[in-house]
């Protein structure tokens, strides 16, 4: 599609591409740089696929925040279902972690306070994201914003029940980043984005993740039957983080949906004052004797 127009957007080169659409940098004549989101080709004529697209678009016009991309139009032209969407600057959070975390307290605090932003904002339009994840999440390291992407499988809160539920065995979501009563059957509420933004967190900080599995089976069984890896013991790094600090995160990380902060900022609150406090004193002074003990 790169040369072409749809709808007034010239299209400049292809940015990303999934299984159901495609996504170009275009320029508009009054909206300038912008991203144009395009349903594929074969999915034209699919009803299933064009009412998610369509309800993707309109639950992202719900939601009006800083730090969630606005949707600037919604439209078909010669039979193109398309999304145009503020251009937002920097890179996928989810490459930029993979080449710098773990980040420093500081910093994991300022991205995620700002997903927090975005996220209570859209739980305040009665919609559940359901799947928050670094890929999702678009970051400016040199201004340190931060855009929240993707509606494409929220939830609204005031749909029927049978629209919400999801059968047992089954999940809307990234296994790596879902919270458990996702994978029961239960109906996913707001507490769910708290545990999907502490994963997030979790892997800014250590570059781990709060569980082992290497396959999604074992992923499923442990995420349903075990506790997280506390963060202080993540990996092979010997983390030192304050015991405070730890606690934060793994409250938001409960099993429980209840055991969690009563919203998804007063989790991002709680988290950004701990990730002031000092490393864990204790754990410090042990490392210095040690490396004591090695020099003589």
């Amino acid at each position: 599609m790169v040369g072409a127009k749809v709808a007034g957007y010239a299209i400049k080169k292809e940015v990303g591409e999934g299984g159901t659409s495609a996504v170009y940098l275009a320029d508009h004549p009054n909206h300038g740089t912008v991203a144009v989101k395009v349903l594929r080709e074969k999915l034209r004529q699919d009803k299933t696929a064009v009412a998610r697209f369509v309800r993707e678009a309109e639950y992202g016009a719900r939601v009006r925040h800083p730090n969630v991309v606005e949707t600037i139009e919604i439209g078909e032209a010669d039979g193109l279902h398309f999304l145009a969407i503020e251009w937002a600057e920097g890179e996928i959070l989810e490459r930029y972690a993979k080449q710098n975390a773990p980040l420093p307290k500081d910093e994991v605090a300022t991205i995620v306070t700002q997903i927090a932003a975005g996220v209570q904002a859209a739980h305040d339009a009665n919609i559940v994201h359901r799947d928050l994840k670094p890929e999702n999440v678009m970051y400016d390291p040199k201004t340190r914003r931060v855009k929240l992407l993707d509606f494409g499988i929220a939830t609204d809160t005031q749909a029927s029940t049978d629209e919400r539920l999801t059968r047992a065995g089954f999940f809307v979501g990234t296994l790596m980043y879902i919270a458990p009563e996702a994978l029961s059957g239960e109906i996913v509420t707001a507490a769910a984005d708290q545990y999907s933004l502490a994963t997030i967190a979790y892997f800014l900080l250590t570059r781990c993740l709060p569980y082992t599995a290497k396959a999604p089976r074992e992923m499923f069984t442990q995420l349903l039957t075990m506790p997280p890896i506390p963060l202080k013991d993540a990996g092979e790094a010997g983390f030192d983080f304050a015991p405070e600090f730890d606690a934060v995160v793994m409250r938001a990380l409960s099993r429980s949906p209840a055991a969690r902060y009563p919203s998804v900022m007063a989790f991002a609150n709680a988290f950004a004052e701990a990730a002031s406090l000092p490393p864990d004193q204790p754990k410090m002074l042990d490392k210095f004797k040690g490396l004591l003990r090695r020099n003589r």
